[in-house]
């Protein structure tokens, strides 16, 4: 909630916001190059492995079960889509330090959160995935992922 009264909802729009507040360091890019890489990457990562991932804990897990009228064949498939966008993003990971770029961006934040997120219904990136594993253990190590 802003002085105002205002109040703003959703991660994303959050951050945003604060962005405009304070510019660096510029976590949506900083051209419209970077902007467009950057909005690509976390609408992947949301559309697709946060998606997965849901469905998995949706269908899957005891706590939803009380909530959610859980279809247990909505889980494989999903683990399948989560295991395949991660090896993409190790891939990706291969050729440059953060998922849309040379510097941290909110792509990086959204992965992040999405992939801890994921070790709650065992979805746990292959130890194979070494790009991952490094990208994973710089962002984990960072004051503001530990806090």
């Amino acid at each position: 909630e802003l002085d105002d009264g205002t109040c703003i909802a959703e991660s994303v729009a959050i951050c945003r916001y604060f962005e405009v507040l304070q510019p660096e360091p510029a976590l949506f890019g900083r051209d419209a190059r970077e902007q467009a890489l950057v909005e690509m990457w976390n609408r992947r990562i949301e559309l697709v492995l946060l998606n997965a991932i849901g469905m998995v804990w949706g269908h899957g897990s005891p706590l939803t079960a009380k909530v959610v009228q859980q279809i247990p064949e909505n889980v494989e498939p999903n683990r399948k889509r989560a295991a395949i966008f991660l090896e993409l993003l190790d891939r990706e990971l291969a050729t440059r330090p953060f998922i849309a770029g040379l510097r941290i961006s909110i792509a990086d934040i959204s992965a992040l959160c999405t992939i801890d997120f994921a070790t709650m219904v065992q979805i746990v990136p292959e130890p194979a995935l070494r790009n991952l594993a490094r990208w994973h253990a710089e962002m984990s190590s960072r004051p503001s992922a530990r806090a």
